[in-house]
């Protein structure tokens, strides 16, 4: 019998994408609709902050999780993750009040002593655990430092009303650019016992002041321009742009002169606000683009957490996070009632600031060349700091939950759900 010839046309086969081989613009889009959903679900059930979310969902697509993007990746969307970092940082830079520092001095010597007591107490934590002198001392000066980007996020989506919200952005900043000019002097400490220390001190400390020196002139001549640029066009739609791009020259300049991007945003926050008053307008996340420049940010951190080594280097992470609470705690508690807060507040506050500083560790372990960049650092402390950074990042928005709506009471849930209706 003759077989009957298959007349119909052949439907070509279909080729399903393979999820550990995703192209990186398809899988970054992928994440951040995944993201959105996971966060708004874990805050609506779970009432934890849309933060942790998105950390949570890119931490469980990095290699850390299912291997969905390689965190080599993201190289190609850093000048947008810089870019939101940036304007957040100048976000943070325009609601400092320099004033505030000047009436209050015993506030002002509470912002250098948290971080002074906490730095001390991980130090000897870790030296007492058997790390090496030096670089426990690297560590502890990152670890006196609190995250101005989880800060800035979180104060968005909490929107607190009182002192410990302004204290906390206050003691970031402050706490961030002295852990920035630290590790400018680092490697002037780790050559402290060699015989060229003593030639090559004043070339650290030269070098020092000019970032020091040159940041705050930068920020100065870019919070001036915005002024300016804003009177010559007063439309209110052109002021984001305008800001954008005046943050975007600022942080640029001051990368390819070797300056701190972070005090250059600061010190143009805050020129911006001294001389435009009510003019300027820094609209939360930029609107719409904002946030998901935001949305991008948090799921880009949740990539780069590193739990490398974590059964060799418990203890000291362990002793670390431990270490820096309690010198936190202390740091608050000693002038809380001089500075002008209560117990609940001070406690409020300490929690706070517990979300260890991302930047200062990125500066000290990026593409971990730190080998060469900073001297004498041990291997095992530096994954016991990365570690303890990652679980610090992770909880962070949940430690300055806890603080500022339920101990201090300076975010009342309704209020969080309005927001969230804007």
């Amino acid at each position: 019998m003759a077989e009957t010839p298959n007349l119909l046309p052949q439907l070509p086969a279909i080729a399903w994408p393979d999820p550990s081989r995703l192209d990186p613009v398809l899988g970054l889009a992928l994440v951040m609709l995944l993201a959105v959903v996971v966060a708004s679900t874990l805050q609506h059930l779970l009432r934890l902050p849309r933060l942790v979310g998105y950390m949570l969902v890119g931490a469980l697509a990095s290699p850390l999780g299912f291997n969905l993007i390689d965190r080599a990746d993201l190289d190609g969307w850093k000048p947008v993750i810089d870019l939101a970092i940036a304007a957040l940082v100048f976000e943070l830079g325009s609601r400092l009040r320099p004033r505030w520092l000047i009436d209050n001095p015993w506030f002002a010597a509470s912002c250098v002593l948290e971080g002074l007591c906490a730095a001390l107490a991980v130090g000897f934590a870790l030296v007492a655990l058997g790390a090496p002198p030096p670089s426990a001392v690297l560590a502890a000066v990152v670890a006196g430092s609190t995250s101005p980007i989880i800060s800035m996020a979180s104060v968005h989506e909490l929107r607190p009303r009182g002192q410990v919200g302004e204290r906390l952005l206050t003691m970031c900043a402050i706490n961030s650019v002295l852990t920035m000019l630290a590790l400018k002097l680092w490697p002037l400490l780790a050559i402290a016992g060699e015989t060229r220390a003593a030639g090559d001190a004043p070339t650290w400390i030269a070098g020092a002041l000019v970032v020091v020196c040159g940041s705050f002139l930068l920020g100065l001549a870019a919070g001036w321009l915005l002024d300016r640029g804003g009177r010559l066009s007063d439309h209110r739609a052109t002021m984001p742009v305008l800001q954008i791009a005046l943050v975007l020259l600022a942080a640029t300049l001051a990368s390819t002169w070797g300056l701190s991007p972070l005090m250059t945003l600061l010190v143009a926050g805050m020129t911006a606000r001294a001389r435009m008053q009510h003019r300027l307008t820094v609209e939360p996340y930029l609107g719409s683009a904002g946030a998901a420049l935001t949305v991008l940010l948090f799921i880009s951190l949740g990539m780069l957490f590193r739990l490398d080594n974590v059964q060799q280097v418990w203890p000291w992470a362990l002793a670390l996070i431990g270490a820096r609470l309690l010198g936190k705690g202390v740091g608050v508690a000693l002038l809380a009632r001089p500075s002008g807060l209560s117990w609940r507040q001070a406690l409020g506050l300490a929690l706070a600031l517990q979300p260890m500083s991302s930047l200062a560790v990125l500066l000290v372990a990026d593409t971990f060349g730190w080998a060469t960049q900073l001297p004498g650092v041990d291997v095992a402390l530096m994954q016991a700091l990365l570690v303890a950074t990652t679980l610090m990042q992770l909880t962070g928005p949940l430690w300055q939950q806890l603080a500022l709506q339920r101990i201090a009471g300076e975010s009342e849930p309704e209020v969080r759900h309005a927001a969230r209706g804007v």
